[in-house]
């Protein structure tokens, strides 16, 4: 991505439980036992958090808080916007005030940043080699417990969207679901049954012949194809002829996403962007004593 996205950010009410429980975490019983004994409470300097790898950002306002939980009176300025491309030593943020609360609030913050600003870039480097299809990428729930809402965040900051944010957003019938009942068209005609009218029915499919049987029952609204070869993945998209939003799953990396999105999906959801993402390397770097 060359130009920053205008993200909005999540608004802090949602964000600080998650920066307060990993600060709680941190300190424990006793507090900054090494800051609080080498460092002097009047103390005073400015830190830089600078990036050491080229990335997108994402995560900021995270880091924002795990100082402002610990000092609201620290100065924090934001350089960089979520969803900004980053090169190496790139400076995001400048923070200024007690050297004990910077100190104690950095770990958590860089924590957060390193991890959403890695699952940023994971997506954007996918988005980038999909360039020229009509294909979006997309996330899943593979997503670590109670990070959720910031993990599928930071997907949306690298140019992703969201599939399920729940189990209550959508009906998904998968493989076990239809083992259980019988047939595929058992199960669909009991979730529509079930489903409210603002509700979307989205049915998995392992082969084309899943997708046959699929197709001559009733209506859905998505079919996901899992795992299929690009010769499958092509035959489905042409039976389905444009009826479904075909969505693709299944061995996507930056380097097969392009042939797969050349088939003519619409979406490509990857569950290792938030479940195993590498994280992006921040720094808090001195810059002087004040």
């Amino acid at each position: 991505m060359d130009d920053c996205r205008m993200l909005p950010s999540l608004p802090d009410i949602m964000l600080e439980p998650l920066v307060r429980a990993g600060l709680l975490e941190d300190l424990g019983r006793g507090g900054d036992l090494t800051t609080n004994a080498v460092i002097g409470p009047e103390d005073r300097l400015r830190v830089v958090m600078r990036s050491r790898e080229d990335g997108v950002l994402a995560g900021l306002d995270l880091a924002r808080l795990s100082f402002h939980l610990i000092d609201p009176s620290l100065n924090f300025q934001r350089l960089k916007k979520e969803g900004e491309t980053l090169a190496a030593g790139d400076v995001v943020a400048v923070v200024e005030g007690s050297a004990r609360a910077i100190l104690t609030g950095e770990r958590v913050g860089l924590n957060f940043l390193s991890h959403l600003s890695g699952i940023a870039t994971a997506t954007a480097a996918i988005v980038r080699s999909m360039a020229g299809t009509k294909a979006r990428l997309c996330c899943t729930r593979k997503t670590m417990p109670g990070l959720r809402a910031i993990q599928k965040y930071a997907v949306r900051a690298g140019g992703g969207v969201s599939h399920r944010m729940g189990l209550d957003d959508a009906i998904l019938i998968k493989d076990n679901h239809i083992a259980l009942v019988g047939s595929v068209q058992e199960a669909v005609a009991r979730a529509r049954a079930a489903a409210g009218h603002m509700v979307k029915i989205e049915v998995e499919v392992d082969t084309p012949e899943q997708l046959r049987a699929l197709l001559a029952g009733e209506k859905v609204d998505a079919v996901l194809l899992d795992n299929m070869s690009l010769a499958d993945l092509r035959t489905c998209v042409d039976m389905i002829d444009g009826r479904l939003l075909v969505e693709a799953s299944g061995g996507i990396t930056p380097q097969t996403a392009p042939a797969i999105a050349q088939t003519g999906v619409d979406l490509l959801s990857v569950g290792w962007l938030t479940h195993s993402v590498k994280a992006l390397d921040f720094g808090l770097d001195f810059e002087k004593i004040l």
